[in-house]
């Protein structure tokens, strides 16, 4: 990784939260690593993508790359509650993964608040 891009805290924050669920997903079910799981791992990496770029894009550019980032994201808090609901994660390791995800939130709607 770009040493200029982890210095953004909300990539590292991403990149942090894909580390732990990572040592989570290991653990699924074969069924649910391969269809929640698996999509959960897209959507941290697509947001980490489209947050990548956003920072190296021009002003303009940001903040539509900002918005797609915040859609995904938000599809991804959705599938991580469903992985609790379904019993697929403990409370705790939920508790985990929410801590991380409500940390990048906010980060997410600041970075989109400063565009606007």
């Amino acid at each position: 990784m770009n040493h200029k891009n982890i210095d953004i805290p909300i990539i590292k924050a991403l990149y942090d939260l894909y580390k732990i669920f990572y040592s989570y997903s290991i653990l699924f079910p074969k069924k649910d690593k391969y269809t929640l799981g698996a999509k959960c791992e897209i959507y941290i990496i697509s947001t980490l993508e489209l947050l990548l770029e956003a920072g190296c894009a021009r002003k303009e550019e940001k903040l539509s790359l900002i918005k797609k980032a915040n859609a995904k994201f938000d599809t991804l808090k959705l599938f991580i509650r469903l992985l609790k609901d379904l019993d697929i994660i403990s409370n705790k390791k939920y508790i985990n993964l929410q801590k991380q995800i409500q940390e990048i939130g906010c980060m997410l709607g600041g970075w989109q608040r400063s565009l606007t």
